[in-house]
């Protein structure tokens, strides 16, 4: 009996190790179901954040893009409000007025701010003189403004010049108001 009883003994110990490693293994089981569902919700968790990340990327993309347009509108209308302003030379002068010199100000701290924008200055005068003398007259009053714009700041590869010499006459008549009016330097300002 003794036999028996060792082995009895070692059967309900053999029943108790193995309930023992089966309920440990369905806890661990449970465990592990837990952790991975755990895990899985952090990852959508995650996935909802690395999404809504790039959405908050791309709207301020979007919205960088949409502010950079509009300011790229309203650039080419002050632009074109400074083409509207010509500077004028005294006859057969092209020395700076000092009311040509407040609208150079004003276009070389706009120049400085929009460095995206080039210029062209274009010279004109009227139609005395003979057109050879008039084309170099021109070129210095389109010369004289970029000297004074460069010396505002504005990078002188940005600014090129031409000169109409008397070409272009904004008022063909021939008389005083009307040559005060072709003796001028006009802006083109284009995108880069």
């Amino acid at each position: 009996m003794n036999r028996k009883w060792r082995l009895s003994l070692l059967l309900i110990f053999a029943a108790f190790s193995m309930a023992l490693v089966a309920g440990g293994c369905a806890g661990h089981r449970e465990a592990t179901v837990r952790e991975v569902s755990v895990s899985k919700d952090s990852e959508a968790r995650g996935d909802v954040t690395a999404l809504d990340r790039a959405s908050k990327i791309e709207e301020q993309t979007l919205e960088a893009a949409e502010g950079e347009r509009l300011r790229r509108e309203r650039a080419v209308k002050e632009a074109k409000m400074f083409e509207a302003k010509p500077i004028h030379f005294h006859f057969d002068r092209h020395d700076l007025t000092p009311e040509a010199r407040a609208v150079l100000d004003e276009l070389g701290a706009w120049l400085r701010e929009n460095k995206d924008f080039e210029l062209l200055i274009e010279g004109h005068c009227d139609n005395r003189g003979s057109p050879e003398y008039n084309l170099a007259l021109g070129e210095r009053r389109a010369e004289s403004a970029k000297e004074y714009l460069v010396n505002l700041g504005v990078e002188p590869g940005r600014i090129r010049t031409i000169s109409y010499g008397l070409e272009r006459p904004v008022d063909p008549r021939n008389n005083e108001e009307a040559w005060a009016k072709n003796r001028r330097d006009e802006f083109r300002i284009t995108p880069r």
